[in-house]
């Protein structure tokens, strides 16, 4: 697609990235028929294509208007037109530069700028977990639309005590410790019972995914310098600690980790730094095969719920790893399906997304569980504590990560014992 940048944009990083972004798209329109808000909107302006338009335009000197913005603010950035297209468009990286281009220009309206405000500086804070715990108290006094919002006390369990050779580093996260903190220890569980420690570096952080998607790129990039620095001491050349990877058991958080190096390409202090990070980042699931081997044997899978696999957006489409999960349980014993429709389309949950645009989250949502609970599950299993959560609002089905399944296999074995 020919763009010609205005003035303003020629010769700025911003400008430069997002040319050569919209000049790869050819306007084939295969991107429509796989994008969530096309869907359910049939408008062209809420898909892939007609966003990259808007962005060209303001590119090329037109003034955005809250329309514009609107119809940015709509897009799920569920990254499934990445996958269905033809040429290779970076669509992710080309609506953050759109987003913030447009910002920018259009002054948000009072209530929804501090709408965005809580959540930026609220899911991030220390304060999120003490805020949820008290929440949680008072759960069942709370209106229905706050309470699908906060999900029962969980038990975590016992984090394992044995020290091991080979280690790996965690990311704990802001909202999964208070929200799902099962998730975190079962990882640790399963991990150590493959001969494997966790380690979760004491300073680090939101990986910075929410600012930077609600257009605090400056903010953002705050919470990913921090986290290479609370990582670093375990992951620079010379430090001889010997960490084999950064392993993520949230895919939102690794797909914006694995994000690092380009997103700090520029920053002449952390741009190696950064690079080294992302290349060290795992998802979970990456190391299924290598948990499988260790694990053969002491898994009990007599007796395990029927699971559907809900592969979120941020595995299946922004980290482009499709299958893994599923292959890898069937291995270890376990019946996983998947979704006989629609497996590829997001569920809704989208970071703050569902907070946003409640009303196309909640329909997304609803598809999405028709055509999981249609596979006759016991059990719904994902791999990101948002998708979890959100899938859980709409259902009595137990909705889990898979890591919890097979920790829970774990611990009934009698190899275990």
């Amino acid at each position: 697609m020919q763009t010609t940048l205005s003035a303003e944009y020629q010769n700025t990083p911003d400008g430069l990235a997002a040319e050569a972004i919209v000049r790869k798209c050819v306007h084939c329109g295969f991107c429509t028929a796989t994008c969530p808000t096309y869907q359910l909107l049939g408008d062209e302006l809420d898909g892939p294509r007609g966003r990259i338009y808007l962005i060209k335009q303001v590119l090329e000197g037109r003034t955005p208007t809250r329309s514009t913005q609107l119809h940015l603010d709509r897009c799920l950035t569920c990254r499934n037109c990445e996958s269905t297209c033809p040429s290779g468009v970076d669509y992710g990286h080309l609506l953050d530069i759109g987003r913030k281009l447009v910002d920018a220009k259009v002054p948000r309206p009072l209530p929804e700028k501090a709408l965005r405000w809580a959540l930026k500086e609220g899911l991030p804070s220390p304060l999120f977990g003490p805020a949820m715990t008290l929440g949680q108290l008072v759960r069942p006094l709370l209106p229905a639309v706050l309470k699908v919002k906060v999900p029962p006390r969980q038990d975590a369990g016992q984090w394992p005590t044995r020290r091991h050779a080979r280690q790996v580093l965690m990311l704990a996260g802001c909202a999964q410790p208070s929200m799902g903190p099962n998730i975190n220890s079962a990882t640790a569980r399963v991990l150590d019972a493959a001969g494997i420690q966790a380690v979760v570096a004491p300073k680090a952080g939101c990986c910075g995914a929410v600012k930077f998607h609600l257009n605090d790129h400056e903010g953002g990039q705050a919470e990913m310098r921090a986290n290479i620095d609370a990582w670093w001491p375990f992951i620079a050349p010379a430090s001889g600690k010997g960490v084999e990877a950064i392993l993520m058991n949230a895919s939102g958080c690794g797909v914006t980790v694995k994000d690092y190096g380009h997103i700090l390409r520029d920053d002449p202090v952390y741009a190696t730094k950064a690079a080294r990070v992302s290349a060290l980042t795992r998802d979970l699931s990456e190391w299924l095969p290598e948990l499988v081997a260790a694990l053969r044997g002491k898994v009990e899978t007599g007796g395990q719920p029927a699971l559907v696999f809900h592969p979120p957006c941020t595995l299946q489409h922004g980290q482009k790893l499709r299958g893994g999960v599923e292959k890898h349980l069937a291995e270890l014993g376990f019946r996983v399906r998947l979704a006989s429709q629609e497996s590829h389309l997001c569920c809704g949950s989208a970071g703050t997304y569902s907070v946003l645009n409640p009303t196309l989250s909640y329909q997304l949502r609803d598809r999405k569980l028709e055509n999981l609970q249609a596979q006759a599950a016991e059990v719904i299993i994902s791999a990101n504590i948002g998708c979890i959560t959100h899938l859980q609002s709409g259902t009595t089905v137990a909705v889990k990560h898979w890591v919890e399944v097979l920790d829970a296999a774990l611990a009934k074995s009698p190899a275990q014992a």
